[in-house]
């Protein structure tokens, strides 16, 4: 199942859109293959610009409702780095997220084990459903931004 999602996109798509009672279009399928073409983590200004090299009459509010409905049925994550514009992943594996803090690329790291709540004090009537890591530090010693700081 974690690569299901790589084969066949479009029948994997429409499955679960449906499973959430959404409709399969080709905008969303196409906005879809955009973000599995490459695994990194793009903004949705980013996911328009790259989905607008082949489709140029797709507008950024459909771009942002395909977002939208791609993360309502779980075949992307949103993810939120600070205060930074939302970014995409199409990494559905259970992975952390490591952000350089100098040149804001955001990398996908494995987990070894997998993510417990840590010894917080959670309201009694709260529910955790997800743990999200995400690690800050400097990326790479090869990293052009990343020398030039």
């Amino acid at each position: 199942m974690a690569t299901d999602h790589l084969l066949g996109s479009g029948e994997f798509l429409s499955k679960r859109l449906a499973e959430k009672g959404l409709r399969f279009t080709s905008q969303r399928k196409h906005v879809y293959e955009v973000l599995i073409s490459q695994r990194d983590h793009p903004t949705a200004e980013e996911v328009f610009m790259r989905t607008k090299q082949s489709k140029p009459e797709i507008s950024m509010a459909t771009v942002y409702n395909s977002l939208d409905a791609l993360v309502k049925c779980k075949v992307v994550r949103q993810v939120n780095v600070d205060r930074g514009a939302a970014m995409y992943c199409s990494n559905m594996n259970a992975h952390a997220h490591f952000c350089c803090d100098d040149c804001g690329k955001v990398f996908d790291v494995n987990l070894k084990d997998s993510p417990r709540v840590p010894e917080v004090d959670v309201p009694s009537d709260f529910e955790v459903r997800s743990i999200d890591i995400a690690l800050h530090g400097r990326c790479s010693d090869k990293c052009e931004e990343c020398v030039q700081n």
